[in-house]
């Protein structure tokens, strides 16, 4: 059932946060096919942080393979350890670079990206994705996004 969103972003980022997180348990309430929910948690990322690109990609064969996301094309596959979204799988950590020029290693999938925000996601120990998230302006993310997209993880993870 699709659900219309409450967007504010006159509002402080940790309010927006906490306004969103209860729409989107509620827009994945009863639905259990991750993807549709990987699809909606993306969308409502998007529409309520206006963010560069917003997606998911899921480890197939040892690589990640994109998968739902929001925003211009995207790199398809990306192998174990390369890039900021490799190495967040490779170390099982959320990481925050504030200009991803100065990322060793960096994969420009989009020149316009300037700063980013990878989180694992870890189901019975072991990582099965990241959700990869790319703003235009440099740092523009910290502790406060780390903690409240790993509670929408959480939330996709458990339904």
């Amino acid at each position: 059932m699709a659900e219309d969103l409450t967007i504010d972003r006159a509002i402080p980022k940790e309010e927006q946060y906490q306004s969103l997180i209860p729409q989107i348990e509620g827009l994945l309430y009863g639905e259990t096919d991750f993807v549709a929910n990987m699809a909606n948690v993306s969308a409502a990322l998007k529409e309520q942080f206006n963010w560069f690109w917003v997606g998911f990609y899921l480890v197939k064969n040892d690589e990640l393979v994109l998968g739902p996301f929001q925003g211009p094309v995207a790199c398809t596959r990306i192998a174990k350890g390369k890039g900021v979204c490799g190495s967040s799988w490779e170390q099982q950590e959320t990481l925050i670079v504030p200009n991803v020029d100065e990322f060793p290693g960096h994969i420009a999938c989009a020149s316009a990206s300037k700063s980013e925000i990878v989180l694992p996601l870890i189901k019975s120990g072991e990582v099965i994705g990241v959700l990869d998230v790319d703003s235009e302006f440099l740092d523009h993310f910290d502790n406060i996004d780390k903690a409240y997209l790993e509670q929408v993880i959480n939330i996709l993870l458990n339904k």
